[in-house]
């Protein structure tokens, strides 16, 4: 009865791994599940799997079918054996199915990215009609724009924020500058190790703008024209080359390569104070340089306290809570808060959504391997 039906995945036949596998399996997971428009893989991999993230693990791609690793509304996905699931393909006229909604994630792939350094980008010196702010249609005037070619495309972005281990939020000014005070969408940063490592600067596109003239005699700067539609444009943003293809579009959850505990962190949460939940963007204090990829999940847990121990103590006063063990004090567990999927990944900097949550997620939180229980 399975004869039409194509595997695309599929655990070790030794005894040892069906057992593995069974173990793994959700207790209430379906015996046939037809793939719906909006379902996404992680949907359907918690249907089957108790971790999700494990679904590659269990993934035998077979060569004979186009794209074997994609998953499409109106496949019919059946538990052929207790170590097998196949696949019937469907019409296969929609878009495959993401690990997550671009939706929630898609301003932080088009308009975000953590560079190590802006002060050598090109820069708008001026505007249309000496305007403070310009918007679309107006000409912008860039300097340090060379070798550019009619018609050329470019992102205006704008430094606002510094990713470091320092213990307070920096926000930039329009020249890229530190200032205090509130930052866009970013909220709040706090201290990861105290030892002020700088992990980069990120930069938000405000607009795009079209080359249309060179530097001409007796100016220094280039003319390009504002995109209608986008935000307004000021002195001192930056501007980058449009990329064809600058970030994935496809993601597929699976562990991190090596175990990050007591190395990264929740470095912030956006559009919040400290504390996100489920389908939240966070940026974590770790990137490709640290081995993490896109569609790696951690699990990411509250730091247990180190109370004071008034039973031994009472009448101390100088015996309080801390974040370090010490005598006097009873050190607690940590405790889980949420798994998150990293969907896009810079050097030490990387963009993640929380995918599901039993309590708040907040900055300074430690990333933990998926299965850690501690």
């Amino acid at each position: 009865m399975f004869k039409c039906f194509r595997t695309v995945f599929a655990v070790a036949v030794l005894t040892v791994g069906t057992y593995a596998a069974a173990a793994e399996m959700a207790a209430s997971h379906p015996d046939t599940y037809v793939v719906k428009r909006g379902d996404t893989l992680w949907d359907i991999s918690a249907r089957f799997l108790k971790k999700p993230w494990l679904w590659p693990e269990i993934w035998q791609a077979n060569p004979q079918i186009q794209n074997p690793h994609l998953i499409y509304p109106g496949d019919v996905i059946s538990l052929a054996y207790l170590d097998r699931v196949a696949v019937q393909p469907g019409p296969r006229q929609e878009a495959p199915l993401n690990a997550i909604p671009l939706s929630d994630i898609e301003a932080y792939l088009k308009d975000r990215r953590v560079v190590d350094s802006f002060e050598q980008l090109p820069h708008v010196a001026g505007l249309e009609e000496d305007r403070l702010r310009g918007s679309g249609g107006h000409n912008i005037y860039v300097r340090g724009l060379d070798g550019a070619q009619a018609g050329q495309r470019f992102l205006v972005v704008r430094p606002t924020a510094k990713f470091s281990d320092n213990p307070r939020a920096q926000d930039l000014d329009f020249r890229g500058r530190t200032i205090r005070g509130e930052i866009d969408q970013w909220k709040d940063i706090v201290e990861q190790s105290g030892k002020g490592a700088f992990l980069g600067y990120e930069l938000v596109k405000v607009n795009v703008a079209t080359f249309t003239r060179g530097v001409v005699p007796g100016t220094e700067v280039s003319t390009l024209v504002a995109d209608i539609g986008g935000h307004e444009v000021r002195v001192g943003d930056r501007l980058i080359p449009v990329d064809a293809q600058p970030y994935d579009l496809h993601f597929f959850p699976h562990p991190p390569a090596s175990d990050p505990a007591g190395k990264l962190r929740v470095l912030a949460v956006a559009d919040a104070l400290t504390s996100g939940g489920t389908r939240d963007v966070i940026a974590i204090s770790g990137g490709r340089l640290d081995g993490v990829d896109n569609g790696t999940v951690f699990s990411i847990w509250r730091n247990g306290s180190h109370t004071a121990n008034r039973m031994a103590h009472p009448e101390s006063s100088r015996i309080s809570e801390s974040t370090k063990s010490g005598a006097g004090r009873v050190s607690l567990p940590d405790e889980y808060a949420s798994h998150a999927m990293v969907f896009r990944t810079f050097d030490k900097v990387s963009y993640a959504l929380v995918m599901e949550s039993v309590d708040v997620t907040r900055v300074g939180y430690e990333l933990k391997h998926p299965d850690a229980t501690y």
